[in-house]
């Protein structure tokens, strides 16, 4: 079961490794037999479907939660094994398509408008006025 990013980049199964384990947390029957909590790891440095370019910005982008190069997905929100498969995959497919999206516009620097300082200062000098009138009255 291949893992299809985008249309121009695929994951093959064979560099996808799945590890099954017992899923935590409270249940009934059968809960302590089934191991429905999936692991779906992608090790990034050996994938012969990236180019140099997409690995280094894997790498970078993905820093935070990659151990040794390898980036891992859990599931276990589904009681389906199954069902949590589906899930790992979809997490993966959304982290990397994440972080091999191009970045945004950058942000141009502007000034505020003479208006929005005036209203700014105005309102600042009626907030000074209404914490002024909750003050003790001064005896003079």
């Amino acid at each position: 079961m291949d893992l299809e990013i985008s249309p121009a980049l695929t994951i093959p199964s064979s560099e996808l490794d799945w590890r099954f384990s017992r899923s935590s947390g409270p249940g009934g029957q059968r809960v302590n037999t089934s191991d429905s909590r999936v692991e779906l790891s992608w090790n990034i440095p050996a994938s012969r479907i990236l180019s140099d370019a997409q690995r280094q910005r894997l790498l970078s982008r993905l820093r935070s939660r990659l151990i040794a190069g390898v980036l891992t997905v859990s599931a276990s929100e589904q009681r389906s094994q199954l069902r949590n498969r589906e899930t790992a995959l979809i997490k993966l497919a959304e982290l990397v398509d994440t972080a091999l999206a191009p970045d945004g516009p950058t942000r141009r620097a502007t000034k505020p408008t003479k208006g929005s300082q005036r209203r700014r200062l105005a309102a600042k000098g009626r907030r000074s006025l209404t914490k002024q009138h909750r003050q003790r009255p001064h005896a003079e």
